[in-house]
């Protein structure tokens, strides 16, 4: 038999008469269960690339690469030898503790306090483009920028009064008493992770240094890199540069265990995912079986017309492997559409059925991202391709093992 008439043949197996119309509709079940598990792991491979990606480009945004840590009233010259290597691509000095916020009302919750140079929080793009309301040229003095939903827990607006009351005790003549401040609301910013808008309060650099009655030092310095692949070189020449006179870590020491958490978090969702390709790829099996068993009338006849073994071997294995990538190429096309419509699609599923379905406050991002590998589609369609291959080659052993004699004599 020539390819084109085993392809031929195929196809004609492939499209049931009504007769067998139960091996058509178990055919059209494998392809759509095939489909549906490559759609599903596609996006839900998509959505972990997505959420580890905003959550690493978010947390490096507004954190940098490199942190100098406890640099003291030494940080300008420290700040200034760093910033003047090459692939530094800024550094900021940054005040930082935890202070008791209020607005009046009888609101109160704790925040983060970062204090920043009003220059520094400019040039920050995550920082500037996340401005929601208020002018930064009003981001000096006792101003203060609060996040937004920090202010709309506590009534806050811009030109609003936010009262600080900060652990750091100072001297008085009724003894010691918590360092407190009234500062104005000039900025309201959002920056999409939901630790960061409810939780921090940014303050000009000398105001916070004068609030932790601290003048003239700093409490960290971040180092934002150019290309962060030279992470480890560029924290080794930092250090030289440092010496003694600082700690020097880099953003892996604080968030590894977060992402390394998010990185066997995809392994394990990749390697569970994939049993529901091996789950549909058993409905082929138990297709391909039906019609070897409803067939072996026609391929005793094509046994004794001359076809051999290899001929029926190739023609029910191109039966599988076409139910096998047609579900893969329609399961990888939709998975890619959905993956990359998916937060549209939430919000529709939202306002159509009231249902929450994306918890701001427990994944810490106010969108449903999804980033499509290429890398990863293609490992998808090839797991898929090879083992709905692999399905076909039992059924059609047995296909080709068929003995025409004995199909002929007993029917």
């Amino acid at each position: 038999m020539n390819p084109a008439f085993e392809g031929m043949l195929a196809g004609r197996y492939l499209r049931a008469k009504k007769a067998e119309s139960a091996i058509s509709v178990t055919a059209w079940l494998a392809l759509i269960a095939m489909a549906l598990s490559v759609a599903t792991l596609i996006v839900v491979m998509s959505v972990m690339n997505g959420f580890h990606d905003k959550l690493l480009s978010r947390i490096l945004g507004l954190n940098g690469h490199i942190h100098i840590q406890y640099p003291g009233t030494a940080y300008g010259d420290i700040a200034d030898d760093v910033r003047a290597l090459p692939g530094v691509r800024a550094v900021v000095p940054l005040v930082e503790g935890q202070a008791l916020a209020s607005a009046g009302h009888g609101t109160a919750q704790g925040a983060m306090l970062r204090g920043i140079a009003p220059a520094d929080f400019a040039q920050q793009e995550a920082l500037a483009g996340a401005v929601v309301a208020g002018d930064l040229a009003d981001f000096t003095g006792p101003a203060v920028a609060v996040g937004l939903g920090l202010a709309r827990q506590m009534g806050l607006r811009v030109g609003g009064t936010l009262a600080l009351t900060s652990p750091n005790m100072r001297t008085s003549p009724f003894g010691s008493i918590p360092r407190q401040g009234r500062y104005r609301v000039a900025l309201l910013f959002e920056t999409g992770m939901y630790e960061y808008d409810t939780g921090f309060v940014l303050m000009p650099l000398e105001t916070a240094q004068r609030f932790a009655g601290e003048p003239g030092t700093v409490d960290k310095i971040d180092v934002f890199l150019s290309n962060i692949k030279d992470l480890d070189a560029q924290k080794a020449a930092v250090a030289a540069i440092v010496g003694e006179r600082a700690q020097v870590y880099d953003w892996r020491y604080i968030n590894k265990a977060f992402f390394d958490t998010l990185q066997l978090e995809s392994h394990v969702m990749f390697l569970i995912l994939s049993l529901i390709i091996l789950i549909s790829v058993f409905t082929i099996v138990a297709t391909m079986v039906m019609l070897v068993k409803e067939k072996a009338p026609d391929i005793a006849v094509l046994r004794t017309m001359g076809a051999s073994r290899g001929a029926v071997l190739r023609v029910f294995i191109a039966i599988g492997g076409a139910i096998g990538l047609i579900g893969t190429a329609a399961g990888a096309l939709a998975g890619a559409a959905f993956a990359a419509n998916i937060d549209t699609i939430r919000k529709g599923l939202e306002r159509a059925f009231g249902v929450r379905l994306w918890d701001v406050e427990i994944r810490g991002l106010t969108e449903m991202p999804a980033i499509i590998d290429p890398a990863e589609v293609g490992a998808v369609a090839a797991l898929s391709l090879v083992l709905s291959l692999a399905a076909t080659l039992y059924p059609a052993w047995r296909a080709a093992k068929t003995d025409p004699v004995e199909v002929l004599r007993y029917g």
